[in-house]
């Protein structure tokens, strides 16, 4: 290890004890538990209004609590100042000081600490050898991209050295190409740092990409917990399931057969149904585009029309609507997509589909 790389080498863990946040009479937060071990990366995702970004600030503590218990690697940091918290945030906004150079910015906060120069100096070049932004160290803020400037507010989190890292959509602001590398950075950085990283974000690719377990959320409840590949192949609820993929999983009625079965747009699917489910019961099947296939008519397949075809180099997709009217989008791969206004028949494996009752929980 070189004599200027960043270890921290902090692991705390957080507890997040019936947390409820209220804005007046408006609950916000609905008594929120959440355990999160030391060193993983978790990505807080839902819709905008989910309470995520709220969530995060009360862990940081720039919102109280209005309920509940936060505690951080062991100490209950529920009426804590944000600064007593070991916790380090980096904003959608970067925040730099304008008339400040990369270097200078990087050191305030140390400075303001009354943390010795030399330290300083030597916590500076670390975190800009990590971020790969030495050479900027003698620039202004408005001399930099936004990638740079990213780069500048993360390591100003850096050298900080906090127990937890809290991430504010901190690549909203950046191209779609920037914004892929800057994940890769993000990525390695949790790989070299080890420290715990809570990232809150809307765009479930984001979430996919970075988390060792993502929190799903929405109107402040969480939906589910679980590592990306857990969250997006077993789903919990028709919420979770629609929510995390893009395009996200189709949804067509259908009804128990005697057997155990299910027919779903004139077909029977041999999807098996579990629990208490009897003949003629309502259910919502869900598949998701990239399993279903345009396969010649068979009992086992359904009808739909080509409403539109989309190309994107190595993959497209077909955007369809059924016989009773039921939006479907299928991922074509390798496949001459079919002309707009034909139709055709589409099959699945049945051990890709996934079953929801009516009030849109799993029924596994």
């Amino acid at each position: 290890m070189s004599q200027n790389t960043v270890s921290n080498g902090t692991r705390a863990g957080i507890s997040l004890k019936s947390i409820r946040k209220r804005f007046g009479s408006l609950e916000v937060i609905h008594g929120l538990d959440l355990e999160i071990e030391g060193g993983n990366f978790i990505v807080f995702v839902g819709p905008s209004g989910c309470g995520k970004s709220t969530l995060l600030r009360t862990i940081a503590g720039l919102e109280d609590v209005s309920e509940g218990t936060i505690i951080i690697d062991g100490a209950d940091v529920t009426d804590a100042e944000p600064a007593k918290r070991g916790i380090a945030m980096v904003f959608q906004s970067y925040a730099l000081y304008p008339h400040m150079s990369v270097r200078q910015n990087l050191a305030y906060g140390l400075k303001v600490t009354g943390t010795p120069k030399d330290e300083i100096e030597r916590q500076v070049e670390a975190a800009a050898e990590v971020l790969q932004i030495t050479k900027l160290l003698d620039r202004r803020p408005r001399q930099l991209s936004g990638g740079q400037r990213q780069r500048v507010a993360i390591g100003r989190a850096i050298v900080r050295k906090p127990k937890v890292f809290l991430f504010d959509e901190p690549l909203s602001n950046l191209d779609a190409e920037l914004r892929v590398s800057m994940r890769i950075e993000i990525a390695k950085l949790h790989q070299r740092l080890g420290n715990t990283m809570i990232y809150v974000t809307h765009d479930q690719t984001e979430a996919m990409t970075l988390a060792d377990r993502i929190v799903v959320l929405r109107d402040g409840r969480i939906e589910q917990v679980g590592s990306p590949k857990q969250v997006y192949e077993d789903p919990d609820n028709e919420f979770v399931a629609g929510f995390i993929g893009s395009p996200r999983m189709n949804f067509l009625p259908g009804s128990v057969k005697a057997g155990g079965t299910i027919i779903c747009q004139g077909a029977e699917v041999a999807v098996p149904v579990s629990g208490a489910q009897q003949e003629g019961n309502t259910v919502r099947l869900g598949i998701r585009p990239e399993h279903l296939f345009v396969t010649p008519a068979s009992a086992a397949t359904f009808a739909v029309r080509v409403d539109y075809a989309e190309y994107l180099g190595t993959n497209g997709y077909l955007y369809c609507t059924t016989r009773d009217g039921e939006p479907i989008v299928v991922e074509l791969r390798d496949t001459e997509a079919p002309e707009q206004g034909v139709e055709v028949y589409l099959g699945f494996d049945p051990v890709k589909a996934r079953l929801f009752d009516t009030h849109g929980q799993r029924i596994r």
